[in-house]
Parts: structure tokens; C-alpha cells; sequence
């Protein structure tokens, strides 16, 4: 299969069409089914469902995802770790390159990135005056750590903390989605969630290991950087095991539908992406099958998960 090409002026001579693309809109399906998940908890507690509401809650879903992706690729920039990735897999990792290939400038891309945060301000504050004022809390801690994520002086990736803040940010979308159409806070999201949100983490584990030697010598160090490639692979494993057992657990104890179950139809994918993975951890140009085939466990665990809660 060809690998797409990156980003160039020709490429995106509208305008439009550039911003758009800057965002890396093929990622936001993350955040799209962490969003659908939280709408399925709440559909299947029995609550009075509200289309508009949530519509408006899976745009600020996106917007916030766009966001947090834009102003990675700015700090990204600021500390050179993309500029001088050459062993990156585009477009998996190594960045959207619309700054290293003179596409958007660096302060283009800085002003959309607090564009597109604006942007979901004004969503928050809408939704916050239709359901209840608690929802700032989930939206500004949202907002905090997908900043504080690359941003200096937290850096919270390069301190081994990036796994930790893609699980929270992406189950803040699931309980804010259920929050929305509940009007308050309840567990039930949070452990709908937990499963999808590893796996969501488990994409950035295996993105590092393409990108580890920039991400070194930038300083940006997780943990795919701080151990060796031969231990660093079973991170992976541990994390996919760690949904899984959360999910089985979950149902068995009755607190999540015994359909719930049928996210484990993805679990294969799982398995398959982290031979994958443990057979070429240390030939990192050989990852692109195990990423995609990450993706593809990550949306099907996810959208699985959606359908076992909604026939319920």
C-alpha cells in the first residue's frame, strides 16, 4: 500500500482545506466513539435522551480533540522533537508536518490551536447553562491536561505521564457525554469508559517507539524512551490486558450489561498488533500493520462496547 503523502502548499492551496487537515481529522474518531460510549451509558440508564444536547456535546468533543492535536504540533515544534524525527510513519506519527513543511507557520498554528480552545469554551458554556454548572470541572480538567500534555513547563508526556493523560482526557469525553443527558455525575460512565480509554492510551504507547529516537533527543521522555526497547514492548501488553481484565470484571460484577461483552470480539486485534509489536519493537519502520491494527481494536472495542449498552 502507498503511504500518503505529506502535507505540502500544492497539496492544500485552499485554505480551508488546510486548516482542516491540520487538525488530523482521522484521529478525532477517537474521541468521536469515546463521546458515543458516553451517550450509550446514558441511553442505557433510562434517561430522557436530548438530540440537540447531544450534538453539541460531540462537537465540543471534536473541537477539544482538534485542539489539543494543534497545539501538540506546535510545543512539538518548539522543542524539535518533530524536526528531527526521521524515522517517523506518517501519518501516524511524527506530527501532522504542517509546520516542518512550511504548510502553516509556527504561529499559525499556534493562534488556530487557542482558536480551535475558544471554540470549545463557547460549547462548554452553552451546555453548562442547559444541564448543570458541574460540567466546568470535566471541561476545564479536560482542557488542562490535553494542554499541559506537551506544553511547557509541564510537559506531562516527556515526564512519562502521556499514557495517563490520553486515558483521562479521553474518559473525561465519556463522562461529560453521559454528564450532559444525566445532569450530574455518576459512576456508570466511568467504568463504561476505562476499557476504551486504555486502548485510546495504548495507540500512543506504540506510537513512541517509531518516534523514540527524536523524542530522546528532545528530552521528551515517556516511558517507551526511558526503558529499553526489549522491556518497553510489554507495556503494550500489560496495557491491553488491563482493559480487557476491566471490562470482563465490569460485567461480572454486574456493573456493566452481560453485552457489554462483545467488545471482546476486538480483543483479536489486540492480540494480533502486539505480536506485532514484540516481534519488531526494535525495527520501529516496521510498526505501521501493528499501529493500524491498534486503531482498528481502539474503534471496534469501542464501538462494540457502544452496541452491547444500547440493546440492553
Amino acid at each position: 500500500m502507498t503511504q500518503p503523502l505529506e502535507p505540502t502548499l500544492e497539496l492544500f492551496a485552499n485554505p480551508a482545506a488546510r486548516y482542516f487537515a491540520a487538525t488530523r481529522p482521522a484521529f478525532l474518531t477517537a474521541s468521536l466513539m469515546a463521546c458515543l460510549i458516553g451517550l450509550a451509558i446514558s441511553w442505557h440508564s433510562g434517561l430522557a435522551f436530548d438530540i440537540p444536547l447531544a450534538s453539541v456535546t460531540l462537537l465540543f468533543a471534536l473541537l477539544a480533540h482538534a485542539g489539543v492535536n494543534v497545539l501538540n504540533d506546535y510545543y512539538d515544534a518548539l522543542n524539535g522533537t518533530d524536526a528531527q524525527n526521521t524515522q517517523r510513519i506518517f501519518p501516524f506519527t511524527g506530527g501532522s508536518r504542517f509546520i516542518q513543511n512550511g504548510v502553516l507557520s509556527l504561529r499559525q498554528t499556534r493562534n488556530f490551536g487557542f482558536a480551535l480552545t475558544a471554540g470549545v469554551v463557547a460549547a462548554g458554556l452553552w451546555l453548562m447553562a442547559r444541564t448543570d454548572a458541574q460540567l466546568m470541572y470535566i471541561g476545564l480538567a479536560g482542557l488542562f491536561i490535553g494542554w499541559a500534555y506537551s506544553a511547557p513547563p509541564f510537559n506531562l508526556v516527556g515526564r512519562g505521564l502521556g499514557e495517563f493523560c490520553v486515558t483521562a482526557c479521553i474518559l473525561s469525553i465519556t463522562v461529560g457525554a453521559d454528564f450532559v443527558q444525566r445532569k450530574g455525575f455518576d459512576a456508570a460512565p466511568f467504568i463504561a469508559g476505562l476499557s476504551y480509554a486504555l486502548l485510546a492510551a495504548n495507540l500512543l504507547y506504540i506510537n513512541q517507539f517509531p518516534d523514540r529516537a527524536a523524542d530522546t533527543a528532545a528530552g521528551k521522555l515517556h516511558w517507551v524512551a526511558r526503558l529499553e526497547v526489549s522491556k518497553a514492548r510489554w507495556g503494550y501488553v500489560l496495557i491491553v490486558a488491563l482493559a480487557y481484565i476491566w471490562l470482563v470484571a465490569s460485567a461480572l460484577l454486574g456493573w456493566l450489561p452481560l453485552p457489554a461483552l462483545l467488545a471482546l470480539f476486538a480483543l483479536p486485534l489486540s492480540i494480533k498488533a502486539a505480536r506485532e509489536l514484540l516481534r519488531h519493537a526494535a525495527e520501529p519502520q516496521q510498526l505501521a500493520d501493528a499501529i493500524k491494527l491498534t486503531i482498528a481494536a481502539m474503534l471496534a472495542h469501542g464501538a462494540l462496547l457502544s452496541i452491547g449498552l444500547l440493546i440492553e
